[in-house]
């Protein structure tokens, strides 16, 4: 197994922020999301982005990757470098996987680097199990924390309800209560899933063709047209369950933010109610010009023009 680039794989450089890494995955993940591309290749790379956002999308593990990163480049690092700490006597780091590595003096090192696909054994370890389970570490005291991901349709957040969830590292299936409104990166215990032992699965929320979401709001852009803009109309709009009719006042400028109550997703604290309260839907109108025009089309604009002798563009350089 090769060293994985996650930075590369979703085009961001290494100090990147948070919102910058997001929003790269986010654009790229509507790019190749199976149910939109149906290219060759594509759910592989759709998986790929997952797996990368997965880590560098949690600081914790982000940091981690990081020292690994360095690591690998390097063909090998000082223990003191690699833990953060002094290489003498026995330290252990522990792993996203929820296992832990020991090591005891620096020359221990070759025990994980130093050996032909040691690097590839202990970042399969690490960062492998994303999607699966990250395999405990020989040498681990107790059993290590069983953990997986699962990904959700924004659908299924909305209505929650059951899943059925196969387990990559076993093949094992297991039935999961997708909370109402539960959000990207928040963590659903399923007690004793497994051998006796609690799963811990990280919910990973899909890009959606419409709707993006912040917190329980969400926000949608609508088209409308140049006369629908400045004469005012009323327009069909997109909700999570269904279509709703909003007035679009007279003058209307583009991207204009309206604020619809209660037609976002569920709110957490909600849950149990059979009609749980809901965030907003902020609709954005996007004003689209026409195309195509025909003569009398542009006898009237022109006429307009003549008419309108503003200008909006007063100010910016005086």
């Amino acid at each position: 197994m090769e060293f994985k680039d996650y930075y590369k794989a979703l085009g961001v450089e290494r100090g990147a922020d948070q919102k910058t890494i997001s929003r790269a995955f986010r654009r790229l993940a509507r790019e190749f999301h199976p149910d939109i591309n149906k290219r060759k290749g594509a759910e592989d790379r759709f998986k790929e982005l997952n797996e990368a956002h997965q880590v560098l999308g949690d600081a914790a593990k982000r940091e981690q990757y990081d020292q690994i990163y360095e690591a690998y480049k390097n063909g090998g690092v000082p223990l003191h470098d690699l833990l953060g700490r002094g290489a003498r006597g026995r330290s252990a780091w522990a792993g996203p996987g929820g296992f832990t590595v020991t090591v005891g003096a620096e020359g221990d090192l070759n025990d994980v680097f130093g050996r032909s696909g040691g690097f590839s054994d202990f970042f399969q370890q690490l960062f492998g199990g994303l999607g699966g389970f990250g395999r405990q570490a020989a040498g681990t005291q107790g059993p290590g924390r069983l953990e997986s991901t699962i990904e959700v349709t924004l659908e299924d957040v909305f209505r929650g309800g059951k899943r059925q969830v196969e387990l990559p590292a076993s093949g094992q299936r297991l039935e999961v209560e997708i909370p109402r409104g539960v959000r990207d990166g928040q963590t659903i215990r399923l007690a004793g899933a497994v051998g006796g032992q609690d799963v811990y699965l990280t919910v990973r929320i899909a890009p959606h063709r419409l709707f993006e979401r912040t917190d329980d709001d969400l926000t949608v852009e609508v088209p409308i047209t140049l006369t629908e803009a400045a004469l005012g109309a009323k327009v069909d709009v997109p909700t999570p369950d269904g279509k709703v009719t909003m007035t679009v006042p007279p003058e209307t400028q583009a991207g204009r933010l309206f604020r619809l109550k209660g037609l976002g997703m569920p709110h957490a604290t909600s849950r149990g109610s059979a009609e749980p309260s809901r965030g907003a839907l902020y609709v954005r109108v996007k004003v689209v010009v026409p195309t195509g025009i025909s003569v009398r089309e542009r006898e009237l604009l022109e006429e307009l023009r003549k008419a309108r002798t503003e200008d909006p563009r007063r100010g910016l350089f005086s």
